[in-house]
């Protein structure tokens, strides 16, 4: 099966040996997510909802780039430092993600791949027969 690697449009080129998101015809696999700005590789900032909504923000614009929608997500990875953050992340999940919500885990980690991470997020979204 062929697997073609999704850009995000103005977004850095991605400098690590792996794609950011990958579209395989009827599912899209998008990494994990972190607070960066996509334009600028610039922190989004320290403070935990900025974070969760520039990850949100960053998985949801490689989603749209390859012609779907957040409607479209059927599972979502939620990696956090601190779990007692959990309840923001909801609400800011809410903001991004309708009924029926994605599936969705929800990980606590010691730590992400760098210090000022607190959250990071990967995708799986489906491209229906109509869309393909």
């Amino acid at each position: 099966m062929a697997h073609y690697p999704i850009r995000v449009e103005g977004a850095r080129p991605n400098e690590s040996p792996y794609s950011p998101a990958l579209d395989t015809g009827s599912l899209i696999f998008v990494s994990g997510q972190v607070p960066l700005e996509l334009s600028t590789g610039a922190l989004a900032g320290a403070d935990f909802p900025t974070q969760v909504r520039r990850v949100l923000s960053n998985l949801v614009a490689h989603v749209e780039a390859a012609g779907l929608r957040p409607q479209d997500v059927a599972q979502v990875t939620v990696y956090m430092t601190n779990m007692s953050d959990f309840a923001e992340m909801n609400s800011a999940y809410r903001e991004f993600f309708g009924e029926p919500y994605p599936a969705r885990v929800t990980v606590g980690v010691s730590g992400l791949a760098k210090p000022e991470f607190s959250v990071e997020m990967d995708a799986v979204a489906v491209r229906s027969a109509a869309r393909r």
